[in-house]
């Protein structure tokens, strides 16, 4: 059976192969269908194509096939022997950087595509800092299209050393250099001969191979509660569970919890999932807490540990990314705030600054946030919430706004410094 999940996105600039990427690992991969090799075939030869252009197993939308660009978050699964894999295909226009937020958010790996060609563009760098804003642990930076540049050894290393200048201002953790050709499949499942000059694995051997449990916080526990189960039901009598997903943390029957914002504690009982009791739980399992205790528990409360509580505030600093191309963001504004499984209300109190993703300039003069724009900002919230740094911990620290006119969701957030006494 596969080993452990990995989430990987891809980013980078427009046409730098993403997609044919993931079409390549998975056609070399074994991870096809016969029908839907056919079905791009097909498409590929209608096209007036030569080859089958393996980019449309996931240029899933038809306007994305008509014009060869990706401008939705595609998402495939496919498993080896080793892992299993969930794949985001994100977009690589800027006006399209909303979804590679979306895509990134939840990944273990971000795969940056450069064209060997080309080199670092604008959407390079900025995607490269929204994966490390997003807290991305693993950059993989795949130097694309070497055949076009005849696996030039010299032209790879000139490029590696480009990025790594750039990445010296962002906070990356771990990074990896591969030379490819997606479309040819150098590199990408299988070691190429055409680059006698990389002793490195090839793609899908690292990304099979990358550890990535101890990337997940197994320490503070932090249990949202999503719903509170009542059965109505003669034959099972005064039971009553907190169901929802493990944000972080390890919990037992036996564990003393404290509950937030009561301050009351208990002791865990039982912990169900849909398959029956276990042992013990841990992120990202959904499951179904009872105590021994009846404490006053809802929708948006938390479970930690006594002696480890993420912090009760209701000023919040953070790093926000705006979505909205119908409105900008500016202080004096009010939002939604969704955190965890908890709503409230928010008051804009200032942008101390935008970030120019390009240069990593402060523009500490900007008023608001347009669409796809970066920056940092002092909310007020009308009840407390229970946080912790983004950095710390992904799930905590992060939260969305939503326009309460329009239901939409209009920026996301992630929460940065905590000052003492909030």
């Amino acid at each position: 059976m596969p080993g452990e999940l990995l989430r990987f996105a891809t980013a980078g600039s427009v046409d730098d192969g993403k997609s044919t990427l993931i079409g390549r690992l998975l056609y070399d991969s074994k991870s096809l269908f016969i029908d839907q090799l056919a079905a791009v075939e097909q498409v590929s030869r209608d096209r007036g194509d030569d080859y089958t252009d393996l980019a449309l197993l996931t240029d899933g939308l038809r306007a994305e096939r008509e014009q060869g660009i990706t401008i939705d978050v595609a998402y495939r699964y496919f498993a080896t022997p080793r892992r299993k894999f969930i794949i985001a295909d994100t977009p690589g226009h800027i006006q399209y950087t909303r979804n590679m937020v979306t895509g990134a958010s939840t990944a273990d790996v971000a795969l940056i595509l450069l064209d060997a060609r080309r080199g670092i563009t604008e959407q390079s760098r900025r995607h490269a800092f929204l994966a490390t804003l997003l807290g991305v642990p693993h950059l993989v930076v795949c130097v694309n299209k070497m055949d076009l540049v005849d696996f030039s050894e010299a032209r790879f290393n000139e490029l590696r050393d480009e990025f790594e200048e750039f990445a010296t201002r962002l906070r990356v953790r771990d990074m990896t250099f591969i030379p490819i050709s997606a479309l040819l499949g150098d590199n990408v499942v299988t070691r190429s001969d055409n680059t006698p000059w990389y002793d490195g694995s090839p793609l899908l051997s690292h990304l099979e191979r990358l550890h990535v449990a101890s990337d997940r916080n197994f320490i503070d526990v932090r249990f949202p509660v999503q719903y509170v189960v009542r059965p109505q039901s003669f034959d099972v009598i005064d039971y009553r569970g907190y169901a929802g997903t493990i944000a972080s943390g390890v919990l037992k029957p036996g564990d003393r919890v404290l509950a937030l914002p009561s301050g009351l504690e208990s002791t865990i009982a039982t912990i169900d999932t849909a398959d029956g009791p276990v042992a013990e739980a841990f992120p990202p399992m959904a499951v179904t807490i009872t105590l021994t205790d009846d404490i006053d528990l809802g929708r948006g409360d938390m479970l930690c540990r006594p002696h480890n509580v993420p912090k009760v505030v209701q000023d919040i600093d953070a790093q926000l990314c705006w979505m909205d191309e119908t409105a900008s963001f500016a202080a004096g504004r009010k939002y939604a705030i969704k955190h965890t499984t908890r709503w409230a209300r928010v008051l804009v109190k200032a942008l101390e600054y935008r970030v120019d993703v390009n240069t990593l300039h402060r523009d500490e003069q900007a008023t608001e946030l347009s669409l796809n724009e970066i920056g940092r900002v002092q909310l007020r919230s009308t009840q407390p919430l229970f946080v912790d740094p983004y950095v710390e911990n992904r799930q905590t620290g992060s939260f969305i706004l939503v326009d309460e006119g329009t239901n939409r969701t209009v920026a996301a957030g992630m929460i940065g410094r905590l000052a003492a006494g909030f």
